[in-house]
């Protein structure tokens, strides 16, 4: 099975100081281990880097080259498979945005749930499932 990646899922993985920190890397483990692979888009590293950086979230924030060095490493990670937007995942994305009235608050929530979508992908490792109720296509795995 693939499981796509959020980039909050991501940040519990890789911040020792997240709550969820623990629980999110057993639960990649056991995946993994299970032979089921990750998949990450483009946008889940951006915002990554964006957040662990950022010392009004956390007290230890990682250095920028920290955080690239990170993301590098998941980008080429061997049970990850990389996934793209495309054509497909544009129009759904705008239709998402129309069939369920959201907001400039869900943009890359609903675009990163296009983009795995598009890609086949249809269950979401996530510390936040409250970003895809609406979409009841995917099946959400916490930490």
């Amino acid at each position: 099975m693939i499981h796509g990646m959020d980039s909050g899922y991501l940040v519990a993985a890789a911040v020792g100081e997240h709550a969820e920190h623990r629980d999110a890397r057993q639960t990649l483990k056991r995946l993994v281990r299970a032979g089921d692979r990750i998949a990450i888009a483009p946008q889940v590293l951006a915002e990554f880097v964006h957040v662990v950086t950022d010392p009004r979230r956390f007290t230890q924030p990682l250095s920028v080259e920290l955080a690239i060095g990170i993301a590098e490493q998941w980008w080429t990670a061997s049970e990850v498979e990389r996934v793209f937007p495309n054509t497909a995942t544009i129009e759904r994305f705008l239709a998402w945005l129309r069939q369920f009235g959201l907001g400039r608050k869900r943009l890359l929530d609903t675009m990163l749930a296009a983009t795995y979508f598009e890609a086949g992908v249809r269950s979401i490792l996530t510390v936040n499932v409250a970003d895809f109720r609406e979409f009841a296509e995917f099946d959400c795995i916490t930490p």
